[in-house]
């Protein structure tokens, strides 16, 4: 049904700084043809009462149980923490709902492995945030690649800095948990992660790693408590290995901000030619991106302007302008049977990658992927 609006329950929003306040809501409010926000659920009715005046959302659900059961939600979206995602993923699908859930999928590859099944059990549509798989930059930057703007491609290299895990949080409650390497919220599974599933789509599968995990800061300190905190979590994230088309990779994430805005340097060597992406930071879908390219004889990188057909028609802010592609290929995905939406499929296909940079690193060895 062309016409169909989708009608969507937030789980976990809290009000001016919440990636769902950030990111989500101007994205569906973006796309009012297609959806609409029934309310929101939080951990109590207070807290979603709170945030549902202030983001002028018409429902709060006295709990997460309440919203999933309503029959006037068509889409469950879940941005909440990780730890929770596997009870609440579920309970959605279990009820015939449709989910779009936060990256990570799951804590760890057997959570979201569960998490694939059950949604093609079920029959329904499971979306990912991996949104930097649709920036502008990402998906023009596929194209060059496919076109053969660098020719045959032969290796490609990418340095980047994680912003968190460098030494210090400005608020314990808010950011403590990703220092636990447990809870799953880490520079890996993050920043990493969002990465690598823009990569796949760019250059293709990766098939060998090798990786180096390491936790250079033992403790952090929580900017608005004073307190000192045990770190678990790696803020150094070495990976190389090699892409299924044969072509080495390399990849070196390292926690704490970037110094003169250089937070992102991934450069892809090719036979004909060589591109490099831009960034202030290495969370990829969060940054604003820029792309620089050269061919043949070439002495000097020159600004490779994406199209404005890439960017017409949508939030111009990074964050919502990324979410917003993604819910709305979830729409056309729902209305036309297509699967043009970052899948739970696909997140599995991303937690296998990291999974295997965990189990080359506690063994020291080369793990195949494919």
């Amino acid at each position: 049904m062309p016409g169909q609006r989708f009608r969507v329950g937030i789980v976990g929003l809290q009000p001016g700084r919440s990636w769902a306040a950030r990111a989500h809501i101007p994205a569906l409010n973006a796309l009012s043809e297609s959806f609409e926000i029934v309310g929101v659920a939080n951990t109590s009715l207070a807290s979603a009462e709170k945030a549902a005046g202030a983001t002028g959302l018409p429902r709060a659900f006295a709990s997460v149980a309440e919203l999933i059961a309503a029959p006037e939600i068509d889409i469950v979206t879940v941005t909440v923490k990780v730890p929770p995602h596997l009870e609440i993923v579920k309970a959605a699908i279990g009820a015939g709902k449709h989910v779009y859930c936060e990256w990570p999928l799951g804590n760890g590859l057997a959570e979201a492995e569960e998490l694939a099944a059950l949604a093609r059990s079920k029959g329904v549509l499971g979306v990912v945030g991996t949104q930097a798989r649709v920036a502008p930059e990402i998906e023009y930057l596929g194209h060059l690649i496919a076109d053969g703007f660098v020719g045959e491609v032969l290796s490609t290299t990418l340095v980047a800095r994680g912003g968190g895990w460098g030494g210090s949080i400005s608020e314990k409650k808010i950011y403590a948990y990703l220092l636990d390497r447990a809870n799953g919220a880490t520079m890996l599974t993050i920043p990493v992660g969002h990465t690598l599933a823009a990569l796949r789509d760019v250059l293709g599968d990766v098939a060998e790693i090798s990786a180096v995990l390491a936790t250079r800061r033992r403790t952090a300190l929580a900017v608005d408590t004073g307190e000192t905190l045990p770190v678990s979590a790696p803020d150094q994230v070495l990976v190389s290995g090699v892409l299924a088309s044969g072509a080495p990779l390399s990849i070196h994430y390292r926690g704490g901000a970037a110094r003169d805005n250089d937070g992102l340097s991934w450069e892809i060597n090719g036979t004909e030619g060589d591109i490099l992406i831009s960034g202030l930071s290495g969370h990829t879908q969060m940054v604003q991106l820029s792309l620089k390219g050269a061919r043949n004889g070439e002495k000097v990188f020159r600004p490779l302007e994406v199209p404005a057909s890439y960017r017409s028609g949508w939030p111009e802010d990074v964050e919502p302008g990324n979410v917003a592609r993604v819910y709305a290929r979830m729409a056309r995905d729902l209305r036309e049977g297509t699967r043009s939406a970052p899948s739970f499929d696909d997140a599995v296909a991303v937690h296998r990658i990291i999974a295997a940079i965990d189990r080359a690193a506690e063994s020291g060895s080369r793990t195949a992927l494919v």
